[in-house]
This record gives structure tokens, sequence and C-alpha cells, in this order.
């Protein structure tokens, strides 16, 4: 980095350093990160902020994280994870610090994988990789066992092969995403797994080329925000596909000088949400853009400087009156890719 790359990297690090407080308040002595206190816990939000802390430069925590992964994979290869979207609101302002029902959801097994390449990328410790290789090898078996032959991946175990199984399309695209990144780290220990591969084509076919794979229990999930970017920034459709993708979903999704919408009927702008798409523009070449949205979203701060989850604009007020990790780690892996932070800032940009 040149003098004035780095005293610009350093100031965005210095404005990012509430977000990173906020999630080591969260970790547990023996290195989980749920949602917020006595909430759920999930590996795919987990190993965000495990990309998170080490961008920050925590890496201990960061270790001590993929650690706790190890302790708490199944036999099976999974994770029996807290479905926190499940959860009802304790009052208007607060989500219930009640148990979540737990399910072995696939996207959130396949993510440990991005989470260790990233590692390796940020820090080159061949020995962490190394240690937590035969981790991400099981987890990546459990997903392929819940392939289906058309190429798309049940959203969760316990459904597949049930009257209720169901392919999510945001979910499939991370794991797309995911079983590239746990090839690289099989070739990169000497453990070749040529079933990732060809399972990663089979799914980009079946997101491409099969919408009936989809939605099939009747599910409409056509308004939420993910499933509209997230085969754009796991980089299932690139190129002219993808910029006709987004410019299709423009102006349902982005609400101007507040975010992107969580969900399009509602006027609520989500801080993760808004994070995820900034990094799909800069994907897809739009750094100007993701910029201007990365900046939007310092106005929902609280006063300690940790991002609300997200602002329902009708109301003008944050809500839910919640700071959950995975917003503040969302924010810092953005920023991270905009202003090339960190040796691994563009892993979730589709560099390496």
């Amino acid at each position: 980095m040149t003098p004035v790359a780095l005293a610009k990297a350093s100031g965005v690090l210095a404005a990012l350093g509430p977000a990173a407080r906020r999630i080591l308040e969260i970790q547990s002595a023996r290195g989980a990160i749920p949602w917020f206190e006595d909430g759920p816990w999930d590996a795919w939000n987990h190993a965000e902020c495990l990309m998170a802390l080490g961008v920050m430069g925590e890496t201990r925590a960061m270790a001590l994280g993929f650690d706790y992964l190890a302790e708490a994979q199944e036999a099976s290869g999974a994770w029996a994870c807290g479905y926190g979207n499940a959860l009802p609101m304790a009052d208007r302002d607060h989500i219930a610090r009640t148990p979540a029902p737990l399910v072995r959801d696939t996207n959130f097994a396949a993510y440990p994988a991005t989470a260790l390449w990233q590692a390796w990328r940020l820090t080159g410790d061949l020995a962490l990789v190394k240690r937590h290789w035969t981790m991400v090898r099981a987890a990546m078996g459990f997903v392929l066992t819940c392939q289906h032959r058309e190429g798309d991946i049940s959203w969760c175990g316990e459904a597949h092969g049930h009257a209720e199984d169901d392919a999510i399309l945001a979910g499939c695209a991370s794991i797309f995403a995911a079983l590239g990144h746990a090839g690289a780290l099989g070739d990169l220990v000497g453990d070749t797994q040529p079933a990732l591969a060809m399972a990663r084509q089979r799914l980009r076919v079946a997101v491409t080329s099969r919408p009936d794979r989809f939605d099939r229990a009747g599910r409409d999930r056509s308004g939420f925000a993910m499933d509209w970017y997230y085969p754009l920034l796991c980089g299932v459709w690139s190129g002219e596909p993808a910029l006709a993708r987004l410019e299709a979903g423009r102006a349902r999704f982005i609400a101007p000088g507040r975010g992107c919408r969580c969900v399009a009927h509602e006027p609520w702008a989500t801080v993760a949400e808004s994070a995820e798409l900034a990094l799909t523009l800069i994907r897809l070449g739009r750094e100007g853009e993701a910029a201007e949205l990365l900046a939007w979203q310092e106005a929902h701060r609280d006063t300690d400087g940790a991002w609300w989850m997200g602002w329902q604009f009708a109301e003008d007020i944050p809500w839910p009156l919640e700071k959950p990790s995975w917003t503040q780690a969302a924010l810092i892996l953005a920023h991270d890719a905009l202003w090339n932070t960190s040796p691994a800032s563009r892993v979730l940009c589709g560099d390496g």
C-alpha cells in the first residue's frame, strides 16, 4: 500500500472499531458468536463474524471461533443451528430471547468453508487450514447428501426427501460460492475433492435454468432482497445477465438515502442486506454505487458506534432495537472490500 492508501485503510478500520467491539462483547468464552446476548447461534452468521474479526486484527478471537465450530460439529458434518428467523418479537421493538428451533441448514453448513478460505487469504496460516480442513470436508459431505439430481440443494437436512422439501435461491447461491472455496482448500492441503466441482456445476445449472426447483412449497420469495442479489454476489450469474438482473431489481429493493429493503414491500432497510448489496456492486464493478450505499448506513448507528439491525423509514426509527453480531460483521466485510484494507478484501467479491 502507498502511504496515502495505508492512512485511508487505518482510518476505515478505526471507524469500524465499535462494530468489532460489539462482536467481541457477544462472543462467549468458548468462542461461540450468537446473534446477540442470549440469542440464537448458527454456523453461517458465526462464520461471517469470524471473517470480520480477522479483518479487524482479532485473530485470537477468530481462531477461538473456528475451534468452537469444530467442537460443535455433529458426526453428520452438519451443525444443529438455531433458526433465528423463526423467533417471535418479545415486544414491539425487541426479538424474544427464547430457544430457536434447531435445524441442520445446508447453507449454514457450507459457509465455514468460505470463512476458512478467507482466513487463509488473510493470514497465510496453513496450520489453521490443516487443523480445520476435516471439519470443512465433513460439512461439505453433508451438503452433498442434500443435493437433488436436478442440481438444487434442499434448504435443510430435515426437509430433504420429504413433502416439505424445498430449495432457497439465496442459500443455494451462497453454497455455490462455498463449494468453490472448499475445493480450493482441498487443493491447498493436497486433498483434492473433484465431487465438489461437479456438485458446483450442477448447482449452477439449477440456479440459472431451473426456476421450478425453487420455492416449490409455494412460499413466494421473490420479494426478498437476498434472492435478488445473492446469485450475483456469489458469481452464479456474471457479465450482462448479472447486470440485467441487478437493474431489474434496483427500483424495487433500493430505498434512496436509506439502503436495501429486506423485503420489497416493507419500508424497512436493513444494514446487513445493504452491506451485502454493496459487496455485490463491488463484484460487478460498481464501486461508486457501493460507496454511496455504505455511506447511507452511517445514519443507522447507535450512540456507541455499532449499527442497528435496520431502519423503519416510514416511522424514521431504528427497528428492531437490536444490534446483531452479523450486522456488524457485514459492514466490516463490505468496507474491507471497498477500501482493500486486508489481503482478503475481495474474497467475497470473486477474487480467489
